[in-house]
């Protein structure tokens, strides 16, 4: 693995860059670099977050760490079964996990308070590329996957703020 080559891969992902999308797809070297970007991206959200809700920053960093990598996993386990089950797509769990991963770059914009909801609508259309490379099918089916994906994410992210009664503060700051 590369990591000179990390920091451009991170901009080609948050570019919506769908060459580098189908890079990520099969080469198994960036399945760490991937984490690295959700564990960085949903890092800095969380700071930016706990700074706009004037919350613990310690404790938003970690939790938005916490949500992200569990959310990623989720999110990239859900659509990995909906697109191959149900849309006929061709991928596995790895090439899900590399191309959601870096799908969360944008997220990173979010260190800035009040803007991770400009950065989680990014990596939501960040998400559809990265699932229509990884699946090898159309932008429609692209959409559900990812909505349904997301939804589970997002169910995942609800259950550990309502777990640890942190009110939603450390995800959604507006």
């Amino acid at each position: 693995m590369q990591w000179t080559s990390f920091p451009k891969n991170v901009a080609s992902a948050a570019m919506l860059d769908s060459v580098f999308y189908n890079r990520a797809e099969v080469e198994r070297g960036l399945e760490i670099q991937a984490l690295v970007v959700v564990v960085v991206a949903n890092g800095m959200a969380g700071f930016g977050s706990s700074v706009a809700t004037d919350t613990n920053i310690l404790g938003g960093i970690g939790l938005g760490i916490l949500s992200g990598v569990f959310g990623w996993l989720i999110w990239s386990l859900v659509a990995m079964i909906v697109g191959t089950r149900v849309f006929h797509g061709t991928s596995d769990f790895g090439q899900m996990r590399r191309v959601i991963g870096f799908a969360y770059a944008p997220l990173a914009i979010g260190v800035i308070p009040w803007l991770g909801f400009i950065g989680a609508a990014w990596v939501l259309v960040a998400a559809v590329i990265a699932i229509r490379e990884g699946m090898d099918f159309s932008t429609k089916r692209s959409i559900a996957t990812m909505a349904l994906g997301w939804g589970a994410w997002l169910g995942v992210t609800l259950m550990i703020n309502v777990l640890f009664d942190l009110e939603m503060r450390s995800g959604w700051p507006f």
